[in-house]
């Protein structure tokens, strides 16, 4: 398997490797489409260990993760879910916005996250300790939770923890370039747009221009799409539904690219 593309923007990968080393719960805080679930990807493909990613959403309960009985012919039996098969098998696993699984989830992994590194199974009536070479990884992002979506600092405390924010515009152009192959120049076009719309505060956007955002408008305009165009259902529609907003967006769009 090729490496996956990751360009660093601090000393993420040095702090990754030590708190495996140290069999350390890491915690990646951060907006969407900052470069997270890529990193880990990254950092399991240079660890050499096999990775398990969790998208948690408001239903993720904890029997998704640890594990159900099923009917199979006459008999009923156990399932090992993703969370127990890490533990027993020594991956890494990333429960990806963590805060929006529901509560039981956390009340789960709280046994992993401290000096016991076990798992409790309920149903089972047993306690799994975790394989060495486990690490629970998870991710969320604090500028979109709110209230209860929100990790409690209990919770938090209990990982090391990451922020991971939009990279400088150099390295923006730099990875749109190596995603899709795109020219330098309409690279550095998209990220001074992207910028410009993240200073744009007065929206009052839930979420801004993420690298992701940027990547796909690219790809679109490398594979023949007009460069407006692109921007356009790449990078604006999914920001908002407010039409004040979206034609003002485009407007400005249209005359940096």
């Amino acid at each position: 398997m090729n490496t996956p593309y990751y360009k660093p923007s601090g000393k993420e990968i040095q702090v990754f490797e030590h708190a495996y080393k140290n069999k350390l719960p890491f915690l990646l805080k951060g907006p969407t489409g900052t470069g997270k679930s890529r990193f880990i990807e990254f950092m399991a493909h240079q660890l050499d260990k096999k990775l398990m990613t969790i998208a948690c959403h408001e239903e993720t309960s904890s029997t998704d993760l640890i594990g159900r009985y099923i009917i199979k012919g006459a008999e009923t039996v156990w399932m090992d879910g993703p969370l127990t098969k890490a533990v027993k098998e020594g991956a890494i696993i990333y429960l990806d916005e963590i805060a929006e699984a529901r509560p039981d989830v956390i009340v789960a992994v709280h046994s992993l996250t401290d000096h016991r590194r076990e798992l409790f199974i309920d149903k089972l009536g047993i306690t799994v300790k975790a394989h060495p070479n486990f690490m629970l990884v998870a991710s969320f992002n604090p500028g979109y939770q709110r209230g209860f979506k929100e990790l409690k600092p209990s919770t938090r405390q209990r990982f090391v923890a990451i922020s991971f924010a939009y990279p400088e515009p150099k390295i923006e152009a730099e990875i749109l370039v190596n995603e899709t192959n795109i020219d330098k120049d309409v690279a550095k076009k998209l990220v001074n747009i992207a910028t410009k719309i993240r200073n744009l505060t007065e929206l009052g956007l839930t979420e801004t221009v993420s690298t992701r955002l940027l990547v796909d408008a690219a790809k679109l305009i490398h594979s023949g799409l007009p460069k407006r165009l692109s921007v356009h259902v790449a990078v604006v529609e999914p920001l908002t539904d407010d039409l004040e907003i979206l034609t003002a967006l485009k407007d400005l769009c249209d005359l940096m690219i």
